[in-house]
């Protein structure tokens, strides 16, 4: 199978967590595209979905599928999205597409975290993927002089501004060995609306699409570090 191919398989495999009767949480980005292009098939179970991005929200409603606001959602069941990066511990980078803010936000509601990918996603160590960071515009110079000091290079993403008026900072050249450590010191720079790093809320359930079709790697398998290895060593063969 080819890239789209794993990604498509992957997407295909998150249907079966769709909860009759509920509302569903969506991501963003090229994998979870395929996930909503797939939920025409049980698009009359569910109540709904709540998106992290405006694209998302439009492809939704485009197939017919009602789009709630957060705010007037109490909880709900699963959480569909993609990762640019993920490690053996289900860690992950995200951001690529400028939703990591509101992905975050949407994660944290999720009573159950499905994260979607194929197989070249899997890394060893994060950080080889550049490490997005959304921050207030008045804030870009100083942020950046901080995460320097990190031993980081931040590059301004040009022309893109976020669903929330913001500016993106993707941080270049960190080898994040203490995911949750780097999370917490870079949110805590001030203007710095959230970083794109997801380790203390991680991924529950992994789907991998991949050479050898789709894997599934629940976060409390027993087996789950030894089968992460043995992916993420043959995705890392592949690169």
């Amino acid at each position: 199978m080819d890239q789209s191919e794993m990604k498509r398989a992957a997407a295909l495999e998150a249907v079966k967590y769709v909860q009759e009767g509920d509302i569903l949480g969506v991501g963003t980005g090229s994998t979870v595209n395929y996930f909503i292009d797939n939920l025409v098939t049980v698009k009359d179970k569910i109540k709904g979905a709540v998106s992290s991005s405006v694209a998302s929200a439009e492809r939704l409603k485009k197939i017919g599928i009602p789009v709630f606001d957060l705010n007037d959602v109490d909880s709900f069941d699963v959480y569909v999205d993609g990762a640019d990066e993920i490690n053996g511990s289900l860690e992950m980078i995200k951001g690529g597409g400028a939703a990591l803010t509101r992905e975050k936000i949407v994660a944290a509601v999720a009573k159950k975290f499905v994260c979607i990918v194929d197989e070249t996603k899997l890394v060893t160590m994060l950080g080889d993927f550049p490490l997005p960071v959304e921050v207030i515009p008045m804030a870009v110079n100083y942020v950046s002089g901080e995460l320097r000091k990190m031993g980081g290079r931040p590059v301004f993403r040009t022309n893109v501004v976020t669903d929330n008026g913001n500016c993106i900072i993707d941080v270049r050249g960190l080898r994040i060995n203490a995911p949750k450590d780097y999370e917490e010191q870079i949110n805590m720079i001030p203007g710095v609306v959230t970083v794109g790093l997801f380790a203390h809320r991680t991924a529950d359930v992994l789907i991998v699409g991949s050479q050898n079709g789709v894997k599934v790697i629940r976060r409390d398998d027993q087996n789950r570090d030894e089968f992460n290895s043995s992916l993420i060593m043959r995705a890392d063969m592949q690169r």
